[in-house]
């Protein structure tokens, strides 16, 4: 992005009372909080101070504010203390980047850490970043240097098509890694309706189904099933005309959309006209209810689930 927004509870809530909307649940997107590779005592550090951070603020105003606790991956072993800690702060659920300096979500290196949110029947809202290669712990191991994977980068902001990209790689690698089918109790929030990766459904999991390798077979049914019972979608950046009918193809119904705004990486004015499409799209494709639901209804509901010691 070409510069850092300014945030604060009084700007928050400023545009929260504006936009009609009672309650936020905040999150650290891109970056997250481990900020440089191999510097865990950092990483340790900011995540502390963000989760505090948020706690507090959810202690002070409730009904305004909830939050996802942050996890500094690709350090298992802070993850796992930060789950248990903010669990007792009374977190909302866990945020986590789509990869942590190259390990992707669904890596055999994160299992400890999704078995421990299965086992606690978590909610996980998982935000995009910059791709980095090489993304092979096998390769990391052997020493090859990371870099970022944006092609563009300098020519255009990387949420602007990078982000979108790796969201589909995670959804790709969760499956076919079998987190998804080994951790039923798990709950999960994909932003931006869930990147680039519905188009590319049928692809992976008939790539998988029919080509031995490394991975495990993912039916098409298997997902769809999944998508109705594990994940949510939230409706942050620019779904409406078109990205979102790529996902209502698929059998998503409303029942699994919320609102999203991506503030304050979109600034107010940006939030404001987004919401203006997103009131005009969705009255042409759903019903009164529907809307409700999924302006505010589906994530009472999701939210109003504790998160297990």
């Amino acid at each position: 992005m070409p510069a850092l927004p300014d945030w604060s509870p009084e700007q928050h809530l400023e545009l929260m009372d504006k936009l009609n909307i009672r309650k936020s649940i905040l999150s650290i997107s891109s970056p997250g909080t481990h900020l440089v590779a191999g510097d865990d005592e950092l990483a340790a550090k900011v995540t502390r101070e963000c989760n505090t951070y948020a706690a507090d603020l959810k202690k002070k105003m409730p009904d305004r504010f909830g939050y996802f606790a942050s996890l500094p991956i690709p350090n298992v072993d802070l993850c796992l203390q930060e789950i248990a800690q903010s669990a007792e702060e009374g977190c909302d659920g866990y945020v986590f980047l789509t990869n942590g300096h190259g390990h992707y979500l669904g890596d055999k290196v994160f299992d400890p850490i999704f078995d421990e949110l299965n086992r606690r029947h978590a909610l996980i809202f998982i935000h995009p970043t910059t791709p980095i290669c090489p993304c092979s712990p096998g390769a990391q191991a052997q020493g090859q240097q990371l870099t970022k994977a944006a092609p563009f980068a300098g020519k255009y902001p990387n949420p602007m098509l990078e982000f979108f990209f790796d969201t589909a790689r995670v959804v790709a690698n969760l499956f076919m890694s079998g987190t998804i089918k080994r951790c039923p109790n798990l709950r999960i929030i994909l932003p931006h309706l869930g990147g680039a990766f519905p188009p590319l459904l049928s692809r992976f999991t008939g790539f998988s189904t029919l080509v031995p390798g490394p991975w495990e077979a993912t039916p098409e049914e298997e997902t769809r099933e999944a998508f109705e019972k594990q994940i949510w979608f939230d409706l942050a950046g620019f779904p409406f005309p078109s990205q979102i009918k790529g996902l209502t193809a698929l059998g998503v119904t409303h029942s699994r959309i919320m609102y999203g705004s991506d503030f304050p990486f979109t600034k107010p004015p940006g939030v404001e006209m987004l919401l203006g499409k997103m009131d005009e799209g969705v009255k042409g494709m759903f019903s009164e209810g529907e809307i409700e639901d999924l302006y505010h209804r589906n994530a009472e509901k999701l939210l109003s689930m504790p998160v297990k010691r």
